[in-house]
């Protein structure tokens, strides 16, 4: 995923955006925030996005996704979902890269709440290391399944 100046990543996935952030204890990611934004915002940006690899039997060929690549405003990577211990599970969570004019909508328009939620990442980490899965769960952010029409992630998967 683009690492560019201006580039903004969501995870919608708490457990992986831990993963990714070592519970808000890397260097340069030691504040987690979690940002509500609008469903309208999220669609259209599913909706522009492209793979951010090639697919056999999703992409026509190499070049024309690699055009499609540079064009889109939005890429979707699919990566493991996390457990609590941060292993890796057997289903798939959703990243999405936003450049460009998609990241100033998601800027400009989308936002609709931010949430420093550093203090919950530490706390969850700290009865995660305690063993305390069960108190660790119950902490969660509840996550839901997210419904979308038919068609909007055709082209981001097989």
């Amino acid at each position: 995923m683009s690492t560019e100046p201006g580039a903004v990543q969501i995870k919608p996935s708490f457990l992986w955006m831990m993963y990714r952030c070592g519970w808000g204890t890397k260097e340069g990611q030691e504040t987690v925030l979690s940002i509500e934004i609008t469903r309208e915002g999220f669609e259209w940006a599913l909706e522009h996005a492209c793979l951010s690899h090639y697919e056999h039997g999703l992409h026509t060929d190499r070049a024309t996704w690699k055009r499609q690549l540079k064009r889109a405003p939005a890429r979707v990577q699919w990566d493991p979902e996390r457990d609590l211990r941060l292993q890796p599970l057997p289903h798939r969570s959703l990243q999405l890269g936003l450049a460009g004019e998609a990241a100033r909508l998601y800027a400009d328009e989308w936002i609709v709440s931010i949430v420093d939620i550093t203090p919950l990442a530490h706390t969850v980490h700290a009865r995660v290391r305690d063993g305390d899965l069960d108190t660790a769960r119950k902490l969660l952010p509840h996550e839901r399944l997210y419904p979308v029409s038919d068609g909007i992630l055709a082209h981001l998967h097989r």
